[in-house]
């Protein structure tokens, strides 16, 4: 998300680095630069204009010191900008309320609510211990409601029985009861979408909503749609006074500018954004991380926040007790190691996270495509048990078996072996220095090769 305008601006802030300080013709040139990048992001002309004249008040005298240049003095006031622009704080779920808290999810046909309601429900059965049931109100889609069901049995959560013979008024208020009786904590009400806005899909939603009484009404968007999204974010927020906005696919929108755009004209905060199409694909919206990421300046916290949930801390312990040992590095190591990582997420994700690499990589012939991963996986899984611990076995016929088995060339195997005998010896470097100067050097490297 954010690329070509992370790029764009990049460039902006570049032109500024060689400048001595900040004047008002060098910071015109360089809000001209921004505006265009944000108009090329898909943000509305007023927004743009708004948040220019904004940034362009705060630039204009602001003292340079000298431990700071031009360009990074920019960076600060246009990063305070965007923060305010996307909301300052993230704002989580509001569930203060006698239970079950109901939470309505609305928004038009293909935005992926359905797969939203299980992301959020997974999520708040599995972090905050919530006793969650989901209920479809989608009467007019085929399979919606089975969709629901699937998507709920994947989640580990209670899905209501419901058929489209019913009204989704009538679904509603059975919802309710059967939250009540088994005692949930909170209630999912999935909604019907359509094409397009219309007055019959609003009246019902509004007749809903005053049946179910929900403390949270999320207006789903599929970010790709862009300026779109905003519109019809405004459209509903108009009947439904919604109270927040989950922004969906954001990892095949390169652009941005919805999330740019959404709060300044709803005036309502970004909650989550989808970042894939796995259950667990959903993250809280927090503005100064999202500024950071497209000033290229990274996300530290969401990176730390990543390991900790996804990462196997018991397994890193018993491949550190390893190395104390001097039990050697071996292949299965270094795939227990490489799928890992893998759980984090995408390379080109991670990497945007990671301060200052994203850039460092610009020009360079480096491949982040995730399959090569799997191929790395699927060389290592296509050995012998002894052939991953004994790699030195390795012969020509065992390589060419490999490299069958995996589907790939003799010359993919040589070069994973090539990667894995440098990651070899730096972690016998690591195994050298023992506990204390192991976690001096940072623990062990997030990444096997």
């Amino acid at each position: 998300m954010f690329d070509s305008l992370s790029d764009r601006l990049d460039g902006v802030f570049k032109k500024l680095r060689g400048r001595g300080h900040l004047t008002e013709d060098n910071i015109k040139e360089a809000l001209r630069d921004v505006r265009v990048a944000l108009l090329e992001a898909d943000v509305s002309l007023p927004v743009v204009k708004s948040f220019i004249a904004s940034v362009k008040e705060k630039a204009v005298g602001v003292s340079v010191t000298k431990s700071v240049t031009p360009g990074q003095q920019m960076i600060k006031v246009v990063h305070d900008e965007l923060v305010e622009l996307m909301g300052a704080v993230n704002e989580s779920l509001n569930l203060a309320a006698q239970p079950p808290a109901v939470v309505l999810m609305a928004g038009l046909q293909g935005s992926g609510k359905t797969t939203t309601t299980g992301k959020l429900a997974k999520r708040l059965a599995e972090r905050e211990g919530k006793r969650v049931l989901v209920a479809s109100l989608d009467v007019y889609r085929p399979a919606a409601m089975d969709q629901l069901r699937s998507v709920a049995e994947q989640a580990g959560v209670a899905c209501l029985d419901a058929s489209p013979d019913e009204k989704p008024q009538v679904i509603a208020q059975r919802a309710l009861e059967a939250a009540r009786k088994s005692g949930a904590d909170v209630l999912f009400l999935d909604t019907a979408g359509r094409l397009h806005i219309d007055e019959t899909l609003m009246d019902e939603l509004v007749e809903i909503k005053s049946i179910a009484n929900p403390v949270e009404i999320l207006f789903v968007a599929d970010s790709m749609t862009g300026q779109d999204a905003v519109n019809v974010a405004q459209s509903f927020n108009e009947r439904l006074d919604v109270t927040g906005v989950v922004l969906t696919k954001t990892d095949g929108d390169a652009r941005g500018g919805a999330a740019l755009a959404i709060r300044h004209v709803t005036g309502k905060p970004i909650k989550f954004l989808g970042v894939s199409e796995k259950l667990d694909g959903i993250e809280p919206f927090h503005p100064d991380r999202v500024a950071s990421r497209i000033l290229g300046m990274g996300d530290v916290l969401t990176l730390v926040e990543t390991a900790m949930e996804k990462v196997d801390l018991e397994e890193s312990a018993k491949l550190q007790e390893k190395l104390f040992k001097s039990k050697g590095f071996t292949l299965e190591d270094f795939l227990s190691q490489m799928q890992q990582v893998k759980k984090m997420g995408s390379m080109s994700e991670l990497v945007e996270m990671i301060p200052g690499v994203k850039q460092a990589m610009k020009g360079k012939d480096v491949n982040l495509d995730d399959g090569q991963i799997k191929r790395v996986e699927a060389i290592i899984l296509s050995m012998t048990k002894e052939e991953r611990r004994k790699h030195q076995i390795l012969n020509a016929s065992r390589k060419r078996r490999i490299a069958n088995g995996a589907g790939v060339q003799v010359s993919d195997v040589n070069k994973l072996l090539k990667q894995f005998a440098m990651t070899q010896k730096m972690m016998k470097r690591f195994g050298k220095l023992g506990k204390k100067g192991f976690m001096r050097g940072g623990g062990l490297p997030g990444l096997p090769f």
